[in-house]
């Protein structure tokens, strides 16, 4: 039997989100052959001897023969580096946000449409164990009819790091960066709001950027709280829903980035499995009990991917709901600025 040919893929960044988000499961696609990665830093020859290095994203961009192109460096460039990959004819993964405005994303939408190529963006939190195991109890109706619904990503970094993230200029700041994960899964759940009260700030002394916000969705049912916060040292409530027939409350964060942080390859029968003290908690007007979470696995997005690259499947995450968050990051940030409840217009 022949072997079928495999994706080239290439990786753009070396930092953080590559190394730990991506990588790993580039590695467990079969589908998949790593060929080139563009970034400065020195460690990578060390790394990944065997494949090309480029020092310039736009070369390896230009030059390498990858038909899947992964982008992981700072969110500014995104919007350019992306363009220019589907100009050259290639696929491309972006990591979240998409792209720093709705302007942007719809371009991109439009030149991936042109060129025949797919356009996708790494909401990899889609596949927390957590999250699946709310939209297994929204679907349940365990809860009835669900009316408030609180998610919260809170750290204890109460001093500034010097990272681009936490720097002056676009794209950077604590919304840019946590804001689109927790709007995104609120969009799975219950679809676009009515409208936004946001309050996005500068707390830390000597921050740059915003490292602290507080969205507020209205829906005609059920209101929405989106927060965090960088002075949480205490453990960190995750989720709270709350329904006519009861509520659930969940604190920590999904398993698998600490493992994969930890150098940990991803699969295995318990991979993204939390231990049963940290399940959730259901509660009714007469009972409570401990929930079991479901196993996250990012995995999934990638084997996705793969699908709609070599099968023409529907994409993991459709550019549509991206463009959507984006939307609400927009108009988050109006708000904020405003001091005023915004209208989702469209």
């Amino acid at each position: 039997m022949l072997e079928t040919a495999k994706l080239k893929t290439a990786v753009i960044g070396y930092g953080l989100s590559a190394r730990t988000f991506h990588l790993p499961f580039i590695k467990l696609q079969p589908e998949l052959e790593l060929v080139a990665i563009s970034s400065s830093q020195p460690e990578l020859a060390i790394d990944y001897p065997q494949l090309s290095h480029y020092p310039d994203a736009n070369a390896l961009i230009a030059n390498s023969d990858a038909g899947l192109v992964v982008i992981t460096s700072p969110n500014h460039s995104h919007f350019p580096l992306a363009k220019a990959a589907l100009q050259q004819g290639k696929h491309v993964l972006l990591e979240k946000p998409l792209v720093l405005s709705s302007e942007e994303g719809q371009q991109l939408t439009a030149i991936a449409r042109q060129s025949g190529r797919k356009l996708a963006v790494y909401h990899n939190r889609r596949f927390d164990g957590d999250f699946l195991t709310l939209q297994q109890l929204i679907r349940s109706g365990e809860l009835g009819n669900i009316h408030y619904f609180e998610s919260h990503f809170d750290r204890f970094r109460p001093e500034p790091r010097a990272r681009w993230r936490e720097q002056a200029g676009p794209g950077s700041g604590i919304l840019w960066d946590l804001g689109p994960h927790l709007i995104d899964q609120t969009l799975c759940l219950f679809g676009m709001p009515r409208a936004i009260t946001a309050n996005c700030r500068t707390l830390r002394p000597g921050g740059e950027s915003t490292d602290y916000f507080h969205l507020q969705l209205h829906y005609p049912d059920k209101e929405v709280v989106l927060h965090s916060s960088p002075f949480c040292a205490s453990p960190t409530l995750r989720f709270m829903l709350q329904g006519t027939k009861g509520s659930y409350q969940k604190f920590g964060l999904d398993p698998q980035e600490d493992a994969l942080r930890a150098g940990a390859m991803p699969g295995g029968t318990d991979w993204g499995l939390e231990k049963a003290t940290d399940y959730g908690v259901l509660a009714t007007v007469d009972s409570q009990m401990s929930y079991p979470t479901l196993a996250g696995n990012y995995a999934l997005f990638y084997q996705q991917l793969v699908a709609a690259l070599l099968h023409d499947a529907e994409l993991p995450v459709p550019v549509v709901d991206a463009l959507a968050g984006i939307r609400l990051i927009e108009l988050a940030i109006l708000s904020s600025e405003l001091g005023l409840r915004v209208e989702v217009v469209g």
